[in-house]
């Protein structure tokens, strides 16, 4: 999540971004098993200059990423230079402090990392900007911690105005969810999960969705509709999925999610395959869902018929007559819908919830630093 958000939002602010991979392979592997394909190896950057350098956490990456010896020389570089850094989650306590990077700078890092942080330097702050250094918690605080870099680099307009792209809540910071015909979820096995991905996906919602059904430790596979399981997102994250749709198709799922994106749900649209396992899904009384503007998939494949749903606020008033009352979550029986991108989060939080409880919801929130209701 950490990674992908940094990259999808500075890529929309305008950035140059570059992907570098510290393993001997330009494919990585990140924490809860999302494949990312890098733009290149982490030698190709030794001899360039950067804006910014940020680091995403995890481990044992932030581990992989400080016994990089190429990588250490080009952020201490930065620092010296006093040119902007920034880390988050763990890699502000793993990665950067054994390099001598946070000597006198006012930093925070995931909870679970705080004890290795210079006692009187750590800050509990979702945000610390110290200098040129920025470092933030975790996976729920990294929309805030890429704006507060956007800002530094582009000006406070460009970085509330992306705020609002993304649909980041500006009331508050528990994103309004609504129910109807409520219906029971729970089921007696580990629940089998489908995302089926394409190009033209919103990164931020296939990773996002993802990274927390797997810590909520469903089976969930990602089954690409495309000739390739490589897919190419929105924001030019390639992403490899476990398996094509057609190798997907083999097994049942307690519940389809499909990821938003304009030009990947055309392509989500078109694929016979996954058209038969939706309406599949509908008959046998299963659960699925979309995001962002996926629920137009479903509409046009008449799966909303008479249903409360949401979507992205460029879509929702093609795909329903019965939206919500401005919910970023609605959930009608057995269908879930979300307005996209930085409601991503709430969205899979609350398919674990109706799955497991609210306790298994919130324990996995707050392992991401994610503010979750009470209740």
């Amino acid at each position: 999540m950490e990674a992908v958000i940094l990259i999808d939002v500075m890529r929309r602010a305008g950035a140059h971004v570059v992907v570098a991979s510290v393993e001997p392979q330009l494919q990585i592997e990140a924490s809860s098993g999302t494949k990312i394909v890098a733009d290149t190896c982490i030698s190709t950057c030794s001899d360039q200059l950067f804006d910014l350098i940020a680091l995403p956490g995890g481990m044992p990456g932030s581990a992989r990423l400080r016994d990089c010896d190429i990588l250490r020389n080009i952020t201490s570089k930065q620092a010296e230079k006093k040119r902007l850094y920034g880390a988050i989650c763990a890699a502000p306590a793993v990665t950067l402090r054994p390099w001598g990077l946070l000597k006198r700078k006012q930093t925070t890092c995931h909870p679970a990392f705080m004890g290795m942080l210079p006692t009187f330097w750590a800050v509990k702050a979702n945000i610390q900007v110290s200098g040129e250094l920025t470092t933030s918690r975790g996976p729920g605080t990294a929309f805030q911690f890429v704006l507060s870099l956007v800002e530094q680099l582009f000006g406070e307009a460009l970085a509330a105005e992306l705020g609002g792209t993304l649909l980041l809540s500006g009331e508050d910071n528990h994103p309004k969810r609504e129910e109807f015909n409520k219906v029971d979820w729970s089921i007696n096995h580990n629940p089998q999960v489908l995302i089926p991905v394409a190009n033209g996906s919103e990164e931020i919602e296939v990773a996002t969705i993802v990274d927390i059904l797997r810590r909520a430790k469903m089976d969930v596979v990602v089954a690409s509709v495309e000739k390739s399981i490589q897919i190419v997102a929105a924001m030019e994250t390639k992403i490899v999925a476990d398996k094509s749709i057609d190798n997907a198709a083999a097994s049942n799922y307690d519940l389809i999610i499909l990821p938003g994106g304009i030009a990947g749900g055309e392509q989500l649209h078109k694929s016979k395959v996954l058209k038969k396992l939706l309406k599949e899904q509908e008959v046998a009384g299963r659960i699925f869902g979309a995001i962002c503007s996926s629920p137009a998939v479903l509409h046009k494949q008449g799966l909303l018929k008479d249903r409360r749903a949401t979507g992205h606020p460029s879509i929702i008033s093609k795909v329903t007559s019965h939206a919500g009352n401005g919910a970023d979550v609605v959930i009608d029986g057995k269908i879930i819908t979300s307005k996209g991108l930085a409601t991503a989060a709430d969205f899979a939080l609350t398919i674990v919830s109706k799955m497991y409880g609210h306790a298994r919801a919130r324990s996995v929130a707050e392992g991401l630093v994610f503010q979750y209701p009470q209740s």
